[in-house]
């Protein structure tokens, strides 16, 4: 099967990781890397010329595609993720949904139980979504901090 064109090969994958493990660092989101800095987090010390190359080459793909965008205001260009990791997420996982599933999410839903045990936190946070009669769903991560759950 052909990829989607705005899809992202696991070598992107691993540009963007950086990217966002970077940010997430800052705290501020807004950290930008050099392709030197990339290549050499991706390739573990001092990457070569072939391996600058191809992180390069990754990251136009990855700008061309929406997915990254370059600080061009100084001499070396900085990079950062223009896509949040929770965005992609979504997008992977409604694709996913839509291909195998027809759309519904019990399948999808019921393996994960079953293939990994929930902690309290994770059964928690899950029940709030679902007591959720909002609109947009919060992230699990932020659920635990959320509103107290509403009388039935």
């Amino acid at each position: 099967m052909a990829r989607d064109k705005q899809d992202i090969t696991e070598a992107e994958m691993a540009i963007m990781q950086v990217l966002w493990r970077r940010a997430g660092e800052s705290g501020s989101g807004a950290i930008g890397a050099s392709t030197r800095q990339i290549a050499d987090e991706l390739y573990g010390g001092r990457a070569g010329v072939a391996q600058y190359g191809t992180v390069q080459k990754q990251l136009e793909r990855l700008e061309a595609k929406g997915f990254v965008k370059r600080d061009r205001s100084l001499f070396v260009h900085l990079f950062s993720a223009a896509i949040d990791r929770n965005e992609l997420v979504g997008r992977r996982v409604r694709e996913m949904v839509d291909q195998l599933c027809e759309g519904s999410l019990a399948p999808v839903l019921s393996h994960l139980f079953k293939a990994k045990p929930l902690s309290a936190a994770e059964r928690q946070a899950l029940r709030e979504l679902i007591d959720d009669e909002g609109d947009a769903a919060p992230d699990v991560k932020d659920a635990k901090a959320s509103k107290p759950k509403r009388a039935r």
